[in-house]
């Protein structure tokens, strides 16, 4: 009994080595022996009957190549168009009452009013000190003009002086006192002029510290810079703000962004402008434009992030959600088979066993470009071609095969 079992054992595994690694050469033995007892068994007839019946009954689907898009797929999910920490800028307390996160805000909306304290006061008396520094630049003005009038004066004293002194009426003397009345003349003007640019300094200090008064009175009311909903609860009433003191979060969903990363074998197919869609994981379909792609590389991943912004006027869609999303690109020529169609060859490549003339099976490798519910999409094969959907995995290439042709609904 147990050499049986053995015996048993060794043809069992025989069978399974033809089957598995020696398939085709057993196909093809067994298609020979089969013509061989037809030819023993039934009565002589032309050799070309002869062969017909010899060949293998398949089914064959004859496939026209179609246009298709040959859109770029990567995975990515959804970013908030802007998000920003609105911070204090001064020191303070809150004397308003909080709003609650996931309240809907318009740019200019009050998020935080902090005490005024004494600001009021300091921007009246920076105003004051400013009226004060522009009321003394009549006088400045009228002493510049009243140097120049004492130059002018001068002047003429010095040219009669000189004049005299030339002809004898008139003393060396007279000319050296009319000259340092000059001297002193000129001088008082650059003195006149210096009190002019003094006083008009002090304007402008003044002028600086009124504003720097109203801007301290500005940070008193924190406002939301754009419109979108609160993602946080703004400061709580009375609490004290110093500046960089967190009043609220802002965050703006429409439009809404899809971030993805492209690899770098595929990002010349994306271009900025293209269409796009998307699926999120709650199943809503999204579509949009790709507005931003990266021109550098992510050094750790060697992929390129890509945006696409999307319109949100319902904010549906949320801030962090995964997407499948898909770039439409330049279209290619394929074909639609069903998945059973594909074959494995010897080596283990993908590919389809087609007809080729006279019948005869042939192998043809091709690359898989999308899997849908109507079937598989391929490239690499001829614009027209037969391809065997039924019964490929009895045939092999250079086999003879007798088609039976159907329809891809069939």
């Amino acid at each position: 009994m147990r050499l049986i079992s053995l015996i048993n054992a060794v043809l069992v595994t025989v069978a399974l080595f033809l089957l598995v690694f020696e398939r085709d050469a057993l196909f093809a033995f067994a298609g020979r022996a089969e013509a061989d007892e037809t030819s023993a068994t039934e009565s002589p007839e032309p050799t070309s009957d002869a062969s017909d019946k010899s060949a293998v009954n398949v089914v064959a689907l004859r496939s026209v190549a179609r246009e298709i898009d040959s859109a770029v797929s990567l995975r990515g999910q959804t970013k908030a168009n802007r998000q920003v920490e609105v911070l204090a800028e001064t020191t303070s307390t809150v004397i308003s009452e909080p709003k609650r996160k996931g309240t809907f805000v318009e740019a200019g909306d009050l998020l935080c009013e902090l005490d005024p304290g004494t600001r009021p006061a300091s921007l009246a008396e920076a105003m004051a000190a400013k009226l004060e520094a522009e009321s003394r630049i009549p006088e400045a003005e009228a002493r510049l003009e009243e140097a120049h009038a004492l130059v002018a004066e001068a002047e003429i004293n010095l040219t009669a002086a000189q004049r005299l002194s030339e002809t004898g009426f008139g003393s060396e003397t007279r000319r050296v006192a009319s000259q340092a009345a000059m001297r002193t003349a000129e001088a008082g003007i650059k003195t006149a002029e210096a009190g002019l640019e003094a006083t008009r300094a002090g304007i402008e200090a003044a002028i600086a510290e009124v504003e720097a008064a109203r801007r301290e009175i500005d940070r008193q009311t924190i406002e939301a810079p754009f419109e979108g909903l609160l993602e946080s609860d703004t400061a709580e009433l009375g609490s004290l703000m110093l500046p960089g003191s967190l009043c609220a979060t802002v965050i703006q969903l429409d439009p809404i962004k899809l971030v993805g990363f492209v690899p770098e074998t595929e990002v010349n197919r994306v271009i900025v402008g293209s269409e796009a869609t998307a699926q999120l994981v709650t199943g809503l379909q999204v579509a949009g434009r790709v507005s931003f792609l990266s021109r550098s590389a992510d050094e750790t991943t060697r992929t390129f992030e890509v945006e696409i912004t999307v319109p949100n006027p319902d904010l549906t869609i949320r801030d962090g959600q995964t997407a499948d999303i898909r770039i439409a690109s330049e279209g290619t020529k394929a074909h639609l088979l069903p998945q059973s169609a594909l074959t494995l060859s010897r080596e283990g490549q993908v590919g389809v066993r087609t007809i080729a003339a006279g019948n005869i099976v042939a192998f043809q490798p091709i690359q898989l470009l999308r899997d849908t519910s109507e079937g598989v999409w391929v490239d690499g094969l001829p614009e027209t071609v037969d391809i065997i959907v039924i019964g490929q995995e009895f045939v092999t290439a250079g086999v003879k095969v007798a088609p039976t042709y159907r329809n891809l609904t069939e």
